[in-house]
């Protein structure tokens, strides 16, 4: 069992920054890449960041030079600090992991989802 909870989030002024981080518990044997992504109101959900276990970074053009990933492996942690927030950048955020467990394959897992407010 993998469990992936996620804290932070909340309502912020545009302009304004956010933390969100996420943290994988159970019985993991190895991470490979970690992220996050978003779903807006009446929207698909998107790629917002994505680090590789070797820290190589992915980020949504929309996101690029506002919002940073970053991870832990040691403590099976991924952040996203959030600067420079727009009110189109609201939305639930969701935390991603593709583990790998003891005996198993690797498999995606999510977290619960935080929801980040940005008002104008």
């Amino acid at each position: 069992q993998v469990r992936l909870v996620e804290s932070g989030g909340g309502l912020v002024q545009a302009g304004g920054s956010l933390r969100l981080s996420c943290a994988a518990s159970g019985s993991i044997q190895r991470i490979n890449t970690m992220g996050w992504y978003r779903q807006g109101p009446g929207k698909q959900r998107e790629l917002v960041a994505t680090i590789a276990s070797s820290g190589s970074s992915n980020y949504a053009d929309s996101v690029k030079g506002r919002f940073t990933i970053s991870r832990d492996n040691a403590k099976k942690t991924v952040s996203l600090e959030m600067s420079s927030l727009k009110p189109e950048d609201t939305a639930v955020y969701y935390c991603s992991a593709d583990v790998k467990t003891f005996g198993t394959g690797y498999h995606d897992y999510w977290g619960q989802g935080s929801q980040v407010t940005v008002s104008s």
